[in-house]
């Protein structure tokens, strides 16, 4: 994407109404606006990340052998009435009535309404284990919504249920969604920690929600510091093995690691002081194991190996899509801006032209805009007439991890600038270098990729240029 040709309505100025830089940050990069109180519209370059995590979500979904779906954004309220939770869902949930004076919401979450889709289909054991989800956006109606997308009333969540014949099952969908968030998660290029945590109004006595570390986290937490040397890394996952789910599950989780409303001060104190640590953190996303909760009171119901009824158990797994975009950008930023992880990079890298038109480095610009494009990269091109300040500003504001510098001096010496955002290194190496480097990095994201292309194959820089 050329930039002249792009949408992206930076802004100079801090806004006064963001408290934390996630909320400063996405605004000034162009990446939301503010319709109303905790409700946005996601700009060109915002949009580009949700999508680059929810297509991360899926992928790691369908792995695990979870099945897609989409389900409404509004719902009947009798739904609700049958498992309980009309009334004591709380002022969170918007109540609405139809024109034939009908009660219906606006979904904060979806147990009832996959409970209703289960029992209408599914009347046989032999049709179990099932794990239904879907990416969808849900409303709560939060009475002081702030901090931009990680506190709004209007969020992009996955959901997923999944339905078993037995506890055991039902326990083995739970490790296996620990699991698959793990991995989910640290593709971001984040770690989240499986944390213990409460149920809140979805119930159930099992359940761990995922925080990442940071200092304007909403929850306080406390943890034993060994937690965070541990990864999954590249290991191989049998989904289907209960044995191999069970054990990562209990790695993960055997140490301490807590929030507030869980925290047991006598078991903390027990670990060894030099690895005890209290901080804050955010949940990107929870995992519940609740049984027989909504299948009991909503008639969901199979047919057992004995021929008579069995109401299943069921658990539930969110991620916070849209909360995740925040939530990288606070763990990953300076004071210059956002530091994207390749994972989920709205652009793989920037290209910046030094003297915008001169003959040569326009030239120049356009190749590699041309060469990383035939990759099936996206590099985002600054073909601005602005001076060089500007464009290095802009480029580490909406944080692409590689940036490309093309300039008529390091042209007559036939080399470009290659620098990390994260740690601000630069090399000069040749323009089909540059390509190769860039290309390579990106290798583990897109298995896809042919780092050899035509025209660059088998060419100098003076043949290419």
């Amino acid at each position: 994407m050329r930039l002249t040709r792009y949408f992206l309505p930076v802004l100079k100025e801090n806004p006064s109404e963001a408290q934390i830089v996630s909320h400063r940050l996405m605004l000034r990069a162009g990446m939301i606006k503010q319709q109303a109180a905790g409700i946005y519209s996601w700009l060109p370059m915002g949009f580009k990340v949700l999508r680059r995590i929810e297509q991360i979500v899926h992928e790691e979904q369908i792995r695990a052998g979870h099945i897609p779906m989409l389900m409404p954004t509004l719902q009947p309220a009798d739904l609700w009435r049958e498992s309980g939770r009309y009334d004591d869902y709380g002022q969170e949930m918007l109540r609405v009535r139809d024109r034939h004076q009908r009660d219906m919401l606006y979904g904060p979450t979806n147990e009832e309404m996959i409970t209703d889709i289960f029992r209408a289909h599914v009347g046989s054991y032999k049709d179990l284990p099932l794990t239904l989800y879907h990416v969808q956006w849900k409303f709560r109606d939060e009475i002081r919504p702030r901090f931009g997308v990680m506190r709004g009333r209007e969020f992009y969540m996955k959901d997923g249920y999944n339905f078993d014949l037995t506890k055991e099952d039902a326990l083995h969908a739970y490790n296996r969604h620990l699991v698959s968030y793990l991995r989910t998660y640290e593709r971001m290029g984040l770690q989240a920690i499986p944390m213990r945590a409460d149920s809140g109004p979805i119930g159930g006595d099992d359940t761990h929600e995922f925080l990442v570390l940071a200092e304007t986290g909403e929850s306080e937490v406390f943890y034993d510091s060994a937690v965070t040397d541990i990864s999954l890394g590249a290991r191989e996952i049998d989904y289907d093995d209960k044995a191999q789910c069970q054990a990562i599950l209990e790695e993960f989780t055997s140490l301490y690691a807590r929030t507030d409303e869980t925290h047991d001060q006598a078991v903390f104190d027990a670990i060894p002081e030099a690895r005890c640590r209290q901080a804050r953190g955010i949940e990107v996303g929870q995992i519940f194991y609740f049984g027989t909760k909504y299948s009991e009171p909503m008639g969901a119901t199979v047919q057992g190996p004995d021929g008579k009824p069995v109401p299943v158990h069921m658990g539930s797994h969110g991620i916070g899509v849209s909360r995740l975009v925040g939530a990288i950008i606070e763990a990953s930023h300076d004071e210059n801006g956002i530091i994207w992880p390749e994972g989920v990079t709205p652009f793989h890298c920037g290209i910046v032209n030094l003297k915008q038109g001169d003959a040569e480095a326009d030239a120049a610009c356009e190749k590699l805009y041309k060469a990383l494009t035939s990759l099936g990269l996206e590099p985002l091109y600054d073909d601005r007439d602005e001076r060089a300040g500007a464009k290095f500003a802009t480029m580490d504001l909406i944080g692409l991890p590689w940036r490309i510098t093309v300039g008529p001096r390091g042209l007559k010496n036939g080399v470009v600038e290659v620098t990390s955002r994260r740690t601000g290194d630069s090399v000069e190496m040749t323009p089909l270098d540059a390509v190769k480097k860039i290309a390579e990095i990106y290798a583990p994201h897109h298995p896809n990729l042919d780092l050899h292309p035509e025209p660059m194959a088998g060419r100098s820089f003076h043949t290419w240029l």
